[in-house]
């Protein structure tokens, strides 16, 4: 590990508003129990020092945290919390949260696996995910599969929102399948964020940017939308008729990027 990790890795242990837990508590009951953490349904007591802690909102991927971060900035009447698992990067937002004492920010360093050992039914009002790893060859990692909306519709608040943002076609043409083959309702979807579809949209949806958005639209990538709900009750069921989503279609057309000089 480089030096410039385990300094980040300490500070990280400086920053108030950055939670760490421990992955071996969570799983001291095997992987089907999670142990709930403290925090679990006090969210509240959390933000306590927000001006007006009202809503709460999640980031999951944040990376970095830009995206948290600038949201945060632009909603002071709302609480977001940006999770990963990568302590290095969630440095630079908890770093960043830190020195401008953004009161309504937090981030939690955690696999989004585990997810449910965080958040109490009906606590979270919105969810955020950002340039999600498309996960083209494992229907279950892929953050908008059945098994993780499964997971959110836990603790989203009925009506809660998901917004999916992504320069992979192959994740959004995924999503919407699910979301029609459910019968989600989708509150807005676009294949091209930035042409006139996505002109009409919030301006925090348009404006404001990740890192590797910026790369992509660079690279030339087209960016897509959607936003949708998964109020109900009945099991969360994938889409299995190619006719409903054609995997190997959307696979084949899927692009490299380039970050760095790396294809990711």
């Amino acid at each position: 590990m480089g030096h410039g990790k385990l300094i980040k890795f300490a500070q990280n242990e400086t920053f108030s508003c950055l939670l760490q837990p421990s992955s071996q508590e969570l799983l001291a009951d095997g992987y089907f129990n999670l142990r709930d953490h403290s925090v679990k349904g006090r969210w509240v007591d959390f933000f306590k020092d927000a001006v007006n802690p009202g809503s709460l909102v999640l980031e999951l991927g944040c990376g970095k945290g830009e995206y948290t971060i600038d949201l945060a900035c632009r909603n002071p009447q709302s609480c977001y919390v940006g999770v990963d698992i990568k302590g290095a990067r969630l440095w630079k937002g908890a770093k960043y949260a830190t020195e401008n004492k953004l009161a309504n920010v937090g981030f939690l360093r955690t696999r989004i696996e585990f997810i449910n050992a965080f958040f109490a039914k009906g606590e979270v009002d919105r969810i955020w995910l950002t340039f999600s790893d498309p996960q083209l060859k494992s229907e279950n990692s892929r953050l908008t599969s059945p098994m993780f909306l499964e997971r959110y519709r836990k603790f989203l608040k009925p009506g809660g929102v998901i917004h999916l943002k992504t320069d992979s076609r192959f994740l959004h043409e995924y999503t919407k399948a699910v979301c029609e083959v459910n019968g989600f309702e989708v509150l807005a979807c676009t294949s091209d964020l930035y042409g006139d579809s996505g002109a009409q949209l919030e301006p925090e949806v348009r404006e404001v940017k990740t890192f590797y958005e910026k790369m992509s639209l660079k690279q030339g990538f087209k960016i897509t939308y959607m936003a949708f709900r998964i109020d109900g009750e009945e099991p969360i069921v994938k889409p299995s008729d190619p006719a409903q989503f054609d995997s190997k279609l959307w696979r084949s057309l899927e692009e490299p990027r380039h970050f760095f000089g790396q294809t990711e």
